[in-house]
């Protein structure tokens, strides 16, 4: 099969540029220095090619892909970075062996984890992003409260969530250090092993901060967002939509709203020639610019979304394709709670 013989919106995996930005991250960041994070693409498949290069240990947003996960075969090292105090899911995650780890925050979600029988927790620290997280000076007195309950303290996690997108990159490598002594002086006083931190954006800043694990996702595939930052990973991934309507100044594309993660802004839409401006995105439809020679109605446009995480979990299907060939059909199969 071919591309153009998709149906669309088709959302689209280059393989080529996949392979290439997988090493690229593994070549910065090989084995357990790097728990790639599953949020971005939510696809047991793709998590599967970067376990094949050798990283082994996996980031989760959600219960659901820590079980999807470990039913897949991924399930070595699986850590739930993110509070729940959903008693079901909670006991369902403690089933899985190995074991899996926890993102724990306050004495509700210790309780709720020991309820549940979880045995592992990292604590969740608060490093200057507004949300999850304890008080860097509170994580030791938490550590210590679950340990008298019985539960393995791995170490700590903090993210720093609101410095990927400095683009001054001396101003951003300053930012990344001072959040990342928050989280190491937490660590003194939590113990444990694990120091896990940074994505996409800070992903070659962490040398010398004390985190020895990376918890990246979106470099895998890319965005408009990300690709912004100049950081040396190609957008491999790509909605293929068809040009269902024209007029003198604009054209329209099948690929709107239901099928984009529009948080960070519009979609770039590529036509032979180039790129073409967005003037607005609707439920079905992105209406973008064109001159009077193209594009014509039925020709087939790539739509780069700014944000590749919601973006995926809008698709049931990606296929992975090479040099134009369709090679293979990737379940999204991680969506959902």
């Amino acid at each position: 099969m071919d591309i153009d013989d998709l149906p669309t919106p088709a959302l689209v995996i280059d393989a080529n540029a996949l392979e290439r930005n997988l090493d690229r991250m593994t070549a910065t960041h090989p084995g357990s220095a790097l728990r790639p994070h599953v949020k971005a693409h939510k696809c047991t498949a793709l998590a599967a090619a970067q376990a094949a290069n050798g990283h082994n240990g996996f980031t989760c947003a959600t219960p659901r892909e820590v079980i999807g996960m470990a039913s897949a075969g991924l399930g070595q090292d699986l850590l739930l970075a993110n509070e729940t105090l959903d008693a079901g899911r909670l006991r369902a995650m403690a089933e899985l062996d190995p074991p899996v780890t926890v993102a724990i925050d306050s004495e509700a979600t210790l309780h709720a984890t020991v309820t549940a029988g979880i045995r592992r927790v990292l604590i969740d620290v608060n490093v200057g992003l507004p949300r999850c997280g304890i008080a860097p000076g509170r994580a030791g007195a938490l550590a210590d409260a679950a340990r008298a309950a019985g539960l393995e303290v791995r170490g700590v996690m903090g993210y720093e969530g609101h410095l990927m997108m400095v683009t001054d990159r001396a101003e951003q490598a300053e930012r990344v250090a001072a959040a990342m002594a928050l989280l190491v002086r937490a660590h003194a006083d939590v113990g444990g092993h694990i120091v896990s931190a940074g994505g996409t954006g800070t992903y070659d800043l962490h040398a010398e901060t004390g985190v020895n694990e990376i918890q990246a996702g979106s470099y895998a595939l890319m965005d408009t967002h990300y690709g912004a930052l100049g950081i040396p990973f190609e957008q491999a991934l790509h909605v293929i939509g068809t040009v269902i309507s024209v007029s003198d100044e604009y054209a329209v594309a099948d690929v709107g709203l239901k099928a984009l993660g529009m948080d960070h802004g519009d979609p770039d839409v590529l036509v032979e020639g180039g790129a073409r401006r967005v003037w607005f995105c609707s439920d079905e439809h992105v209406t973008f610019s064109r001159d009077d020679r193209s594009p014509e109605v039925g020709d087939r446009v790539r739509v780069v979304p700014a944000h590749v995480d919601p973006t995926m979990a809008m698709h049931a299907t990606a296929w992975l394709t090479r040099h134009g060939e369709v090679i293979d059909r990737w379940p999204i199969d991680l969506r959902g709670w």
